[in-house]
């Protein structure tokens, strides 16, 4: 009896199939292949994780020197109309409304631009917040099965009996709600300190010119 009617007997009388060495060599194949490919996507998750955290971070540090090149220009300007007013004999309280008028303008324009900055730093935040919490989970993931594989190899176990097709799955982590109360404190603190310099400087002009 040929190998091939002798199989299909087993096959015919429920006994099964045994497996050539060709089709176990096959399995074999494939879950190194699967196994290879899992683990170079994930590393790829990580690998693109870590340079978009780089990335985000870079853009933080370029909007903050912005942000402290507006200051810097603001409290000039301030200085030289504080100078003005206490060097200019012409003016007198009758004039307020010039200073005042002129440092509302400049203080609402600079108001706009400090909103618009600190704007764009707390998404490039929220962003670079989620590629760390994302890369965190990468790399913890990447980690736990590789510890797994490692026990599987010394105790025999089969790749697909250890590791899941959906574990290598890595969704996009979002930061909890609490994370944008940083925001919001960040924000009072920016424009509480411009009404402080905002008083600050008209209490100074009506003091100037009217006493």
């Amino acid at each position: 009896m040929s190998q091939r009617s002798c199989r299909e007997q087993k096959s015919w009388l429920g006994l099964g199939v045994v497996p050539s060495m060709a089709d176990y060599e096959t399995s074999t194949s494939h879950n190194h292949h699967s196994k290879e490919t899992a683990f170079q996507a994930l590393n790829t998750i990580i690998q693109l994780h870590f340079e978009k955290t780089l990335e985000k971070k870079r853009a933080i540090d370029l909007q903050k020197k912005e942000l402290h090149k507006l200051f810097q220009i603001f409290f000039i300007f301030l200085g030289l109309v504080f100078l003005a007013q206490a060097q200019s004999p012409r003016l007198q309280c009758r004039h307020c409304w010039i200073p005042i008028t002129l440092l509302s303008m400049a203080h609402l324009i600079f108001y706009v631009s400090v909103a618009q900055t600190l704007r764009c730093i707390n998404a490039f935040k929220y962003q670079r917040r989620c590629h760390k919490l994302t890369l965190g989970l990468a790399t913890e993931k990447l980690r736990e099965i590789k510890t797994r594989l490692a026990g599987a190899a010394t105790n025999g176990a089969d790749y697909d009996s250890v590791v899941a097709d959906e574990e290598f799955e890595i969704h996009y982590q979002e930061p909890p709600e609490s994370y944008f109360g940083k925001f919001k404190r960040n924000w009072a603190l920016h424009f509480s300190f411009l009404i402080l310099i905002y008083a600050f400087m008209i209490s100074s002009s009506v003091v100037l010119l009217c006493f």
